[in-house]
């Protein structure tokens, strides 16, 4: 398979994983990016043990992990929370747009921690049963299977909360 096929195949599902954990477009874009980039030159590194879809999801959450572990990252969540606080106010339309059933749950799952919400990304999103989420997380399928269920438990008391405050 030649890069532009790759990409083409592959570049949506690994940009909402590596937007799943980093929440920012453009940094996004540039784990999507370097991931391909290394997956092309490592070419005849890849063993063969896993598809190459997997081979590719771990790369980037591995890559998006280095991200948030970077200084870098840390510095801008810190600047984008200052900015937010002090910008607060939303338009009508983004009021609109943010009550479509979809996109909220979306967001209700980014919100969560990391770990429940690449789990909860994984299983639901991306279709991996428990099995592959915890060959790819290296996590048992007991320990997936509890953090589907907290994850789920943490969506229902967020989606529940927002209901009342809604219907206030």
């Amino acid at each position: 398979m030649d890069f532009d096929e790759v990409a083409r195949e592959y570049i949506k599902d690994l940009f909402k994983i590596a937007y799943s954990y980093v929440k920012n477009v453009q940094l996004a874009e540039d784990i999507v990016q370097d991931v391909l980039i290394k997956a092309f030159e490592r070419q005849e590194q890849f063993r063969g043990e896993s598809n190459y879809r997997t081979y590719l999801i771990r790369m980037t959450i591995n890559r998006s992990y280095d991200i948030l572990r970077s200084w870098s990252y840390r510095n801008y969540q810190l600047t984008n929370t200052f900015t937010s606080f002090f910008n607060h106010s939303k338009s009508t339309e983004d009021l609109v747009e943010e009550r479509s059933s979809n996109k909220e749950l979306y967001e209700h799952v980014f919100n969560l921690s990391i770990k429940y919400r690449e789990v909860i990304y994984l299983y639901y999103y991306l279709d991996y049963s428990v099995k592959e989420i915890g060959d790819l997380l290296d996590l048992s399928e007991n320990t997936v299977k509890t953090r589907l269920s907290r994850g789920r438990e943490k969506l229902k008391k967020l989606l529940k909360e927002e209901e009342a405050i809604f219907n206030e």
